[in-house]
């Protein structure tokens, strides 16, 4: 039985900081930053994180697919929320999959996003069910620093396993070697990095080739047959030097994504190869290479299969959902890099009640209602009696997801009282075209948004609330703006 990627998905942060706006402020410090200061870079709202947007990509992953089926769920980044709690256990509650499967975090490498994909694979040889792997990023970058320009925020997802592939695993292999080209140690905030040159040299020129050459000698697949070569480097021409070197086509070189993202960490080598699986053909075979304290080097073929995978967003569509920002500023707030006064009203304890958090999570984090077995209404939150007027009927509530709903706008305020980080707050009460009313909080709302009553909106999984006492988050479900491009059309 064939093993290799059943379905993949993306997502990319609908804001894009225009890097001449980092590089400008810089100008008095740094004049040499203007030298990256083209294109833009993803940048995620104060209310996502690693999780909110591996959530995302995973949910386009599974576009109209049984999860039922679902075995384990994996996630890889270096920017986890939660140092001990498992946030792929949170992933695995937001897409209200079954408790009896396995969950699994990958970290402290820039190599963690292949690691995670190739053991998943691995796994998967045994005869599991299919495996949910998902990878996502959001780095702490220095002020005035490179990487603050050449980095992005964003995340993949494959669902991985036996059957009807639509890219065959072909081969895999991994160079182990503990080259420190940056680090962060335990404590710190930021990447400690190494001379630029160096690292190509020694790092990218000797060790990538090594891996890459070792996986084409053992999967019997010539260098020149390569369609596709994904290899995450913001560095300008580094990924072609290799292709040279190695004996790979000048034209199998994929588009970094440098120009309208940013390097995504960890994960940039996944969402690489997600978004270089959404033009392929059947034969076509995709080389995935990272690098991180050595390098992994995986081989896929794509299948037939691929014609008949439904459509979804992709990372392409999610860069055509885009807002260009600005605010230098708003960004440093939203990463939380600038010490801002929020004012009285943000003053407030976050306190989470572990215990209230448990007994709600299947509302909170998997947006579970109810539907009546009576009448069909279908209703949130979840109650012990029908709201159906005509109905009534006690404990006749059955569990119904409202994730994946499409709903509407009734009523909606802009709300500059309350506190927000994003002044300002956007709410309002929204109608499920199966039944059902919230008032929810509304996420993504750009200055070009025009907010209409009768407008679709779509759920988004972020964060609700930060305990910064404690060093909790709290999630739920926001509503944004559903638009043909939200829908993978």
């Amino acid at each position: 039985m064939e093993v290799g990627i059943l379905a993949y998905g993306g997502y990319i942060p609908q804001s894009r900081l225009q890097r001449s706006e980092i590089a400008n402020a810089h100008t008095w410090f740094n004049p040499g930053l203007k030298g990256l200061a083209k294109g833009e870079r993803a940048m995620a709202n104060w209310d996502e994180d690693s999780v909110t947007m591996a959530v995302e990509a995973a949910r386009d992953c599974l576009t109209e697919l049984d999860r039922e089926q679902i075995s384990a769920v994996y996630m890889a980044s270096t920017s986890f929320p939660f140092m001990d709690r498992q946030n792929a256990g949170i992933v695995a509650d937001a897409l209200n999959l079954n408790s009896s499967l396995q969950t699994l975090d990958f970290a402290s490498s820039q190599r963690a996003g292949s690691a995670g994909l190739a053991t998943a694979l691995q796994v998967a040889k045994g005869g599991s069910g299919p495996i949910l792997y998902t990878t996502a990023e959001k780095r702490s970058t220095k002020a005035a620093s490179p990487l603050e320009l050449t980095s992005g925020d964003g995340a993949a997802a494959f669902l991985v396993g036996q059957g009807k592939v639509i890219a065959r695993l072909l081969g895999s292999h991994t160079e182990a070697v503990d080259f420190v080209d940056h680090f962060r140690g335990e404590g710190e905030a930021y990447d400690y990095s190494w001379e630029e040159r160096w690292i190509r040299d020694e790092g990218y020129l000797k060790i990538v080739p090594a891996a890459v050459e070792a996986l084409l000698s053992k999967s019997g697949v010539a260098a020149e047959d390569i369609t596709t070569f994904c290899f995450p480097v913001a560095a300008r021409g580094v990924a072609a030097m290799l292709a040279k070197k190695i004996g790979l086509p000048e034209s199998a070189v994929a588009d970094n994504l440098q120009a309208n993202c940013g390097e995504t960490g960890t994960a940039h080598s996944m969402v690489m190869l997600a978004h270089a699986l959404e033009n392929s053909k059947p034969g076509d075979k995709i080389l995935v290479a990272s690098f991180g304290q050595g390098s992994d080097a995986l081989l896929f073929e794509v299948t037939e299969e691929i014609k008949s995978l439904p459509p979804r967003k992709g990372v392409s569509g999610y860069l055509a959902r885009r807002y260009a920002e600005t605010n230098y500023n708003k960004f440093l707030a939203f990463h939380d890099l600038i010490n801002l006064e929020r004012g009285i009203r943000a003053e407030t304890d976050k306190k989470t009640g572990l215990t209230t958090l448990y007994r709600n999570k299947g509302m909170t984090q998997a947006m579970i209602g109810g539907k009546c077995s009576k009448c069909g209404t279908a209703q949130f939150p979840k109650s012990n009696m029908c709201v159906n007027e005509n109905c009534g009927e006690i404990g006749t509530q059955e569990d119904y997801s409202f994730a994946e709903r499409i709903s509407k706008v009734n009523s909606f305020t802009a709300d500059r009282l309350t506190y927000s980080p994003d002044p300002p707050a956007y709410y309002g009460m929204i109608q499920f075209e199966e039944g059902g009313r919230l008032m929810s909080d509304f996420t993504d709302i750009s200055p070009e948004t025009d907010i209409k009553v009768g407008m679709p909106m779509r759920m988004m999984f972020r964060v609700k609330d930060y305990d910064n006492k404690r060093g909790f988050r709290r999630y739920f479900w926001k509503a944004t703006p559903a638009d043909a491009s939200n829908k993978g059309e």
